[in-house]
């Protein structure tokens, strides 16, 4: 098992790692919508949905992977009225890649975030 830290993100708030390799996979801890000087972005959804997806993107490079080789995302909204918006987004950042997707409505996201994604997706050496 490999603990995986990326420079191009924000630093972790708590006692977890941005993601983990473990035989062939990258798992990645929820990403929400800050900079990489730790800013929370403005409290829009197109706004932090593009920021989440963009960390998660950057995340899954600094773990030798990619967006094409995501296997399982989950989304979590603050208000699941902004699932239309998130979808055509979502859309956006994966291309023709369709992976397998949960979304689930919440109360109470990390720094009062509107959405956060994590996800599950191969490592380069099991491409």
């Amino acid at each position: 098992m490999k603990l995986v830290q990326s420079d191009n993100l924000p630093a972790a708030i708590g006692p977890y790692s941005p993601a983990v390799k473990n035989n062939g996979l990258v798992y990645t801890s929820a990403q929400v919508p800050i900079t990489l000087d730790g800013t929370m972005v403005e409290r829009d959804i197109k706004v932090q949905t593009r920021q989440v997806l963009s960390n998660l993107r950057t995340l899954l490079e600094d773990a030798d992977s990619g967006m094409e080789q995501v296997i399982k995302v989950s989304v979590y909204l603050e208000n699941i009225d902004d699932f239309g918006i998130v979808n055509v987004l979502f859309a956006e950042a994966f291309g023709e890649h369709k992976p397998a997707r949960s979304t689930i409505s919440t109360n109470g996201l990390p720094q009062n975030s509107l959405i956060m994604i994590d996800c599950v997706a191969l490592a380069a050496d099991y491409r």
